[in-house]
């Protein structure tokens, strides 16, 4: 297994934390365990790294310039390409099933393939402007506060808003571009005008002829999904465009991230603020100058061993199960902040989860905590103290809809049970035909309005007092409120 690459400068240094985190987010994702997940993420860092720097370093003719992904989603489809690798190699069982399934079908072979026939997406984002792509990736996919990224980037803050919009546009056009020059037959063809005119305006109404064809052809609906820059679809076509398996997993776990993250994202937060403690710019100085690298690397492994461990269990349970696997842990169990000045810190703090309630977690053997970065999309993190003021309720339910477009939405669901769980399983109604599609962190049933997610085998476990979490994709139309009659393993649940 390579060794970490070392940083060049102290700008590059900067931001190794922060490519570390989604590399290893992502390849906790694709792997079997925490310690697999740490072998993917640190073979995977080498290689990308070394390829962004060979790519810069190479002689580019006038006139043009080479063609190359942003650093983060280049180093994450640098984990897709290592997992492949492995899969090759005989490796396989270190990765997800699920993914080795993928890897293993045409849908895989799109991104290695003939240029013409690549996502969208991919190809979009590699024509743009280094700089362009990644104001694009950071505000869209890891969903950091545009002020952060405008300082991060060199940007006026006054005008980054303007900006962004600006990079929008060209994104949308070389999408429109890259559909064009695919090969597609004459059905797709005659439908790619009207497709461009409907994708303009969130206001425009899809024609049914239209909408029938987006609804059996997976390439118009992959253009369709990149064209439309309105109603909150385009970080999902980014993140299923750039690395494939996973996207949407690895883009929940990205927003709950920057949701919890130490003072981002809030006004007068200490993180938006330009001036900051001298202590801490003399910290920020010798963590640089004293390997920043290294310390996130033991921060994130202290973070996924952490998150491994079902919390309100005894040592002994704890030890009898090294390999348990918990790919998603609470808010109060992160991974390393991009800020290199809260790299290593010193104190435990208290972040809001996504629902913006304050949870505490458990610290290191050293005392101390990483910042607030979660590696996931659901947990089964103890809360006894809630539990105790449960009289007579055996769990309540959160259901929040994170995004919505015109015939689709996005929504996790959040159970807090006041009793152990050695599995689980959570039904609810629609009341408007909603249908899902497609679930991440559990098992799909739906029969009519009643729908069932089942655990999956990574997160039957919940602690007394603890919660699981899950997300899914389904349609709409008409009407989209929000279900009822939730229950978790046949009892109801309250709303919270």
């Amino acid at each position: 297994m390579p060794d970490l690459p070392t940083p060049q400068d102290a700008t590059e240094a900067a931001l190794f934390a922060e490519y570390w985190d989604a590399v290893l987010s992502y390849a906790d994702l694709c792997t079997s365990g925490a310690q697999t997940a740490n072998q993917l993420a640190t073979e995977a860092f080498a290689t990308g790294l070394r390829e962004a720097r060979a790519v810069g370093s190479s002689p580019v003719r006038a006139g043009r310039r080479a063609p190359r992904l942003p650093m983060i989603p280049l180093l994450l489809t640098a984990v897709r390409s290592t997992a492949a690798g492995w899969e090759a190699d005989g490796l396989g069982h270190r990765l997800d099933p699920d993914l080795r399934l993928w890897l293993n079908s045409d849908k895989a072979a799109r991104y290695t393939g003939p240029p013409l026939l690549r996502p969208i997406a991919l190809r979009a984002l590699r024509d743009l402007q280094e700089a362009d792509a990644s104001l694009l990736w950071l505000v869209e996919v890891e969903a950091l506060p545009l002020p952060v990224v405008a300082r991060r980037l060199g940007l006026d803050p006054d005008v980054a808003s303007q900006e962004l919009d600006q990079v929008q546009a060209l994104f949308r056009d070389r999408c429109h571009r890259a559909h064009l020059d695919t090969p597609m037959d004459a059905q797709c063809r005659s439908y790619a005008r009207l497709l461009d005119a409907v994708t303009r305006s969130p206001a425009t109404d899809t024609p049914d002829d239209l909408s029938r064809h987006l609804a059996t052809c997976v390439q118009c609906a992959e253009a369709a999904a990149c064209l439309r820059l309105h109603g909150g679809g385009l970080p999902a076509a980014l993140t299923g465009g750039i690395i494939g398996w996973g996207g949407l997993a690895y883009l929940e776990r990205r927003r709950r991230a920057a949701e919890v993250r130490l003072g981002v994202g809030r006004p007068g937060a200490p993180a938006d603020r330009e001036g900051e403690d001298p202590k801490e710019g003399t910290g920020r100085g010798r963590l640089l100058r004293g390997g920043l690298l290294a310390a996130a690397v033991l921060l994130s492994l202290l973070a996924l061993g952490v998150s491994m461990m079902p919390f309100g269990g005894s040592a002994e349970d704890r030890t009898a199960r090294p390999d348990d696997r918990q790919p998603v842990a609470d808010p109060g169990v992160p991974l390393p902040s991009a800020d290199p000045s809260r790299a290593v810190p010193t104190a435990r703090s208290t972040a809001p989860s996504a629902s913006g309630t304050a949870m505490g977690g458990p610290t290191g053997s050293a005392g101390h905590a990483p910042d607030p970065e979660p590696q996931g999309t659901s947990a089964a993190t103890a809360r006894g103290s809630d539990a105790a003021t449960w009289p007579g309720t055996a769990c309540r339910f959160a259901y929040e809809q994170v995004n919505e477009w015109p015939d689709g939405f996005q929504a996790t669901v959040t159970i807090s049970t006041a009793k152990a769980l050695a599995d689980w399983r959570v039904s609810w109604s629609f009341r408007d035909g909603q249908q899902v599609s497609q679930m991440w962190d559990a098992s799909l049933s739906q029969h009519g309005a009643r729908v069932t997610a089942t655990a999956a085998d990574y997160n039957k476990s919940v602690a007394a007092g603890g919660h699981l979490s899950f997300g899914f994709l389904a349609s709409w139309h008409g009407r989209n409120s929000t279900p009822s009659a939730f229950t978790l393993n046949g009892h109801a649940c309250t709303a919270h």
